[in-house]
């Protein structure tokens, strides 16, 4: 089947990145060649890994966002909050005159109620609550008309109502703050006893409460904020199966399933496991899985540094950034203004929660300087090129894009 085309304005679209992405297309099109692509500039060189940036569910988010606004110039349009993890994609919007009814955390930047059944709606691509669908169609407005939630997620949603069909409880592998977990969790909690656990060390909290290793009051110590009302540990998790918010680490949502199927063994024995524990292997991204694969190979590159380009609030960017810090020093920025001068870079730190600023960050004396460039599915390539230029200033002696980049171009036209 043929992918989708999607609209992206040009002010996204990239000179440099896109032919390096578009030659790999053509040299490993069964997608089997994780190994990154090296641009070699003479004193700097970059490896791109196979796959980042714009994935199918953040391009369909921005083709429908931006039809929207340009096809209905005279409404009121607003988003139920940022559409993506980026921020200048939502700049950008707000430039355009759409306004956001929530902030990240889910409060209230303008009331529902305050709105016309004529104004427009996006859901964004996180998806959003059971409650906020009916209170939108209260209004009058159809939740479903620009509804740009993923259909990634849309397919976790639909496998957990299977699930729940079945008479199965679910596991939530995710931050239960975050958009997309928040709307899972209302979407299963529908027809199933949900509770969401954050990592394997919440994994195995659950799993020892379950074996009675740990004392089940101990449940609504670490559960019970992020539990459907009632949630009974022994009674609800007879039958359940794992889902998860689709940006989290693949590895890390199978640790928790394997984690959590062993102590129904323990409980249930081997040969009668499946009447306990479902199979929902087949949920997770592919977008994610593919980018995660593509990062893990580039940081068995023998890179000095590495950078990553995304929106401070981007949970799968953040796991990119946590995959690439274990093998070299890893920078996290927005974009290029944050490289302040080849000494200087602002960059986030998602263990302290802040932006950090670090001296000395790019070692020049490194010859040639070797940086794993890449970014999180939410962010622009056009942003990625701009980073890359950045770095490229601070060596005279580099080669032209042009000069680099030439070859994607003729791999391209074969």
């Amino acid at each position: 089947m043929a992918r989708k085309k999607f609209q992206i304005p040009d002010m996204y679209k990239s000179p440099i990145i896109r032919k390096v992405k578009e030659a790999t297309k053509i040299t490993d099109p069964m997608k089997k060649d994780l190994e990154p692509t090296r641009l070699n500039f003479g004193p700097v060189q970059f490896y791109i890994p196979r796959f980042f940036g714009f994935c199918y569910g953040v391009e369909n988010a921005i083709d429908i966002a931006y039809r929207a606004v340009d096809e209905h110039p005279d409404k009121n349009i607003y988003l139920l909050s940022e559409m993506i993890h980026n921020p200048t994609v939502n700049e950008d919007l707000l430039k355009r005159g759409v306004k956001f009814l929530h902030h990240t955390d889910g409060s209230e930047i303008i009331p529902i109620s305050s709105l016309n059944k004529e104004d427009i709606v996006i859901v964004p691509a996180f998806g959003t609550t059971r409650e906020i669908e009916e209170e939108l169609k209260v209004k009058g407005i159809n939740p479903y008309e620009f509804n740009t939630t993923c259909p990634f997620v849309e397919k976790v949603w639909k496998r957990g109502k299977q699930l729940g069909k079945k008479e199965y409880s679910l596991v939530v592998h995710g931050k239960h703050t975050h958009e997309e977990t928040r709307a899972t969790f209302s979407h299963s909690a529908e027809h199933s006893a949900v509770v969401v656990v954050l990592n394997p060390g919440e994994a195995t909290i659950l799993a020892e409460i379950m074996t009675e290793d740990r004392p089940t009051s101990e449940f609504e110590k670490y559960f019970g904020h992020k539990s459907t009302p009632g949630f009974d540990p022994h009674k609800d998790l007879q039958r359940f199966g794992v889902i998860n918010q689709t940006t989290m680490l693949a590895t890390e949502t199978q640790e928790v399933m394997d984690i959590l199927k062993e102590a129904a063994i323990k409980i249930h024995g081997e040969t009668d496991i499946l009447n306990h524990f479902a199979d929902t292997s087949d949920t997770l991204c592919y977008a994610t899985n593919e980018n995660q694969s593509a990062t893990l190979a580039l940081a068995e590159m023998d890179a000095d540094i590495a950078l990553v380009v995304g929106g401070y609030n981007s949970s799968n960017t953040m796991h990119l950034v946590e995959i690439l810090e274990h093998s070299f020093p890893t920078f996290h920025v927005r974009d290029a203004g944050e490289i302040k001068s080849d000494t200087l870079v602002h960059h986030f730190n998602q263990w302290k929660k802040e932006i950090l600023e670090t001296d000395r960050w790019l070692p020049k004396d490194k010859t040639p300087l070797k940086v794993a460039l890449t970014s999180g599915a939410s962010c622009p390539d056009v942003l990625v090129d701009e980073v890359l230029l950045r770095v490229l200033e601070f060596f005279d002696d580099a080669k032209e894009v042009d000069e680099v980049i030439s070859p994607f171009e003729i791999t391209v036209k074969d």
